[in-house]
């Protein structure tokens, strides 16, 4: 269970403006090659390298399985986090399919609300399919991040653990498509974080964020 003297707050968490400016970087055009930079994206959305269960947001991005049932890595440290009420909640939600998402209460954290999104295990062989799926599991966690109000919403690093998606490939994956939402205009969240436990998991992202 986290403390209050360990939660970070979103005024805490720096924005890519935030970031460029410290490291006295141009905001260039991003990697991906399909996005020309822009100031107001990059004002809402953040990086940040540390603990996602620390974090004082709307909603956390959890990297579930599909029984929801808790497991290792970023799903069992948000579990341990949460307490037994978080488990108990995704009982009775009866799992969740590959791509799609599910949201509860955040119980112990200091978050408010959990998104749990089941993602792919990385496919060798038909890599497309897999690309499908994580990128469906980032749009199904903004879509129900909207429908149910949340302003503020931290994404763990979907499917790059014991899954064995690609770091720099995931990072492009979750780049783009919420650049491509947040470029819709129509959705009311305010601050996108993401965030990695590991300091290349940060340059990753960095890379591709425009």
């Amino acid at each position: 269970m986290s403390s209050a003297a360990a939660t970070q707050s979103l005024a805490d968490i720096p924005t890519l403006t935030q970031v460029y400016r410290s490291a006295g970087r141009r905001q260039a055009a991003s990697s991906t090659g399909d996005f020309p930079p822009s100031a107001a994206i990059n004002a809402r959305v953040g990086l940040v390298n540390g603990d996602i269960t620390k974090l004082c947001v709307d909603a956390l991005v959890n990297a579930a399985n599909t029984s929801l049932s808790g497991g290792g890595g970023v799903d069992g440290a948000m579990h341990r986090a949460a307490g037994p009420g978080l488990l108990a909640e995704c009982r009775l939600l009866r799992g969740c399919p590959t791509g799609e998402a599910r949201i509860t209460r955040g119980y112990r954290l200091p978050a408010k609300h959990v998104i749990h999104t089941a993602g792919p295990i990385y496919d060798h062989i038909d890599p497309q399919r897999s690309e499908r799926l994580l990128r469906s599991c980032y749009e199904k966690s903004l879509e129900l991040a909207d429908a149910c109000g949340v302003k503020s919403l931290a994404f763990s690093s979907i499917s790059t653990g014991v899954y064995g998606y690609p770091s720099m490939d995931a990072a492009k994956v979750a780049c783009e498509t919420v650049r491509k939402y947040l470029d819709r205009g129509s959705s009311a969240l305010e601050r996108v974080v993401f965030v990695t436990f590991e300091q290349k998991g940060v340059a990753a992202y960095a890379e591709m964020l425009p």
